[in-house]
């Protein structure tokens, strides 16, 4: 079957027939160019699976790429004195997570925290004078000062 129609093509092409040569570069100029135009507009060609589309990609901001590279190092705060595993989870919970937030937080604000949670023997008025010494890294006064107090309360 692929004579019947291969043969009369190759008579004419033998012939010389010069408008038959036109209308084959033609049609082979018009298949190079719908191949080009459909790998151009193919989206699926485009992304990978899984990808969203390039318009949708936009560059996190600075920021969030900082944020997301430098992860928070949760200090032990139990070193504290009266500071135990629960209200170390409790403190984690309220995003006091190192010792120089514990040494930034507000004494009122500590105290309420520990109020909410029903903690009302903990009594942190000592804790951000503590914490200060610890992320300075004097261990020494830091125990100095823990041997003077009773139960992270300052005795009279």
């Amino acid at each position: 079957m692929d004579s019947f129609f291969l043969f009369p093509l190759l008579t004419i092409v033998m012939a010389g027939s010069g408008w038959l040569w036109f209308l084959l570069v033609l049609l082979g100029l018009a298949l190079v160019g719908l191949i080009w135009w459909l790998f151009r507009t193919c989206k699926r060609c485009k992304e990978l699976p899984g990808t969203p589309p390039a318009e949708e990609i936009q560059p996190p901001v600075m920021e969030e790429r900082i944020s997301s590279v430098i992860q928070v190092v949760p200090d032990d705060l139990k070193l504290i004195e009266g500071i135990g595993p629960k209200i170390e989870q409790l403190l984690h919970a309220a995003g006091i997570q190192t010792f120089q937030q514990l040494a930034d937080a507000n004494v009122d604000t500590l105290r309420k925290l520990m109020l909410d949670a029903n903690l009302r023997i903990a009594d942190p008025t000592t804790w951000p004078e503590q914490a200060r010494l610890a992320a300075a890294g004097a261990w020494d006064q830091l125990k100095t000062f823990q041997e003077s107090l009773k139960g992270g309360r300052k005795v009279a």
